[in-house]
């Protein structure tokens, strides 16, 4: 049975760690679903896969191609589709739009939706009272990085009242969950302990309530590794040394 929304609130009182990773491709989708992921997020780092150097070129239309693959080959995780930037932002008719395609043509269960100004809260309120699951980010998010940059957010006392404040004001307008990216962990702590819903957490610290990390990431195979990320294995190294050695016996006529 296919996992909810409404599960992983259940998750967190009950102290069950919910576990996430990104998936952009039916492969990718199917495999990380089999070994037991809770949430597959199809994120807007499809970027780092297109080879573009930020999040701020994906398009929607990219994003739900790639969510419909992840779609065939998941059966039980939760999949959440990231809105892209500028496809949520004009209005709150344009995000229900975006968000609506993502649940009828993706196949996504969710959406999620950076930032926590008021706007975006209105935002998450309007497609939540259409029936549309909302999972918010706050923090750093990358969708602003000409503003925010990619440095750690929330180290000031101002700062962090604020993000407190927007992941309040982002479970009042009934998110179902909120990422806290790259805040200091104490912060992270306390967000968690003030919440009902679950916090998932990437380079945010333990104490959240999950924890995502981007899967390419995991496996050593992006360029550039963000400081909070842990390479489980080096895929990189494994697949050049493979077709190494497929080349190798090609060209001295030992394959076939």
């Amino acid at each position: 049975m296919s996992i909810t929304a409404r599960q992983l609130i259940q998750w967190k009182q009950q102290g069950r760690k919910i576990v996430a990773l990104t998936a952009w491709d039916y492969i990718t989708g199917r495999l990380l679903d089999a070994a037991g992921v809770d949430l597959i997020l199809v994120g807007d780092t499809l970027a780092i896969a297109l080879g573009y150097e930020t999040t701020l070129p994906v398009t929607l239309e990219e994003m739900i191609h790639h969510a419909k693959a992840v779609r065939r080959g998941v059966k039980r995780a939760l999949i959440v589709l990231d809105l892209p930037f500028l496809s949520y932002q004009e209005s709150v008719q344009q995000a229900m739009h975006s968000a609506g395609r993502a649940l009828k043509e993706a196949g996504a269960q969710a959406v999620k939706i950076e930032g926590g100004h008021p706007a975006t809260v209105e935002t998450v309120a309007r497609l939540v009272q259409a029936g549309i699951p909302v999972m918010g980010h706050i923090g750093l998010t990358p969708q602003s990085i000409h503003q925010l940059g990619l440095k750690q957010q929330g180290k000031t006392p101002t700062d962090e009242q604020k993000l407190m404040d927007e992941a309040i004001a982002l479970e009042k307008a009934g998110a179902f969950s909120i990422v806290l990216e790259h805040i200091p962990s104490d912060l992270a702590a306390r967000i968690t302990q003030e919440l009902t819903i679950p916090t998932i957490g990437i380079g945010a610290g333990s104490e959240c309530d999950g924890q995502v990390l981007v899967t390419s990431d995991l496996l050593g195979l992006s360029e550039r590794q963000p400081p909070f990320a842990k390479v489980y294995v080096n895929l990189s190294e494994a697949i050049a040394q493979a077709v190494q050695d497929y080349a190798a016996e090609v060209r001295e006529h030992k394959f076939p």
